[in-house]
């Protein structure tokens, strides 16, 4: 558990462009060009799982379970949009991110996500499974 203590604060930043994939007329989550909902959610995802990954071993990953997202302004195509990672919760199993985004006017969401760790080869086994 102090190892785990010891990596709060921890944190990870990643950035995209607004590209015309990923307008909200365009993925289906709105009706308006502008960056969407769902590629904010996948950008903060994104950062979090990165964050992490390097402290895990070999065949294990994460996968997100839980994603309380306010996305709070628009931004067009073009801008560029930067998602910021802190994990504030982590038992080894178990991790818990604060998430905050902004593009080049400042805030336009922040989340709470949790992420939860698999074994990759078990859980697509799972996956397969469930195909009827």
């Amino acid at each position: 558990m102090l190892e785990w203590e010891a990596r709060r604060g921890a944190a990870h930043e990643e950035e995209e462009i607004v590209t015309p994939e990923k307008l909200a007329s365009a993925v289906g989550s709105g009706e308006v060009p502008v960056y969407a909902t769902p590629c904010l959610a996948a950008l903060m995802e994104k950062a979090a799982r990165i964050l992490v990954q390097p402290w895990l071993e070999e065949g294990i990953t994460t996968v997100g379970a839980a994603l309380q997202l306010t996305h709070t302004a628009a931004t067009p195509e073009g801008a560029a949009v930067r998602a910021r990672a802190e994990l504030i919760e982590a038992d080894g199993r178990r991790f818990v991110f604060r998430i905050t985004a902004s593009d080049e006017a400042g805030s336009i969401g922040e989340c709470i996500h949790e992420r939860c760790t698999v074994k990759t080869a078990r859980f697509l086994e799972k996956a397969q499974a469930r195909r009827k």
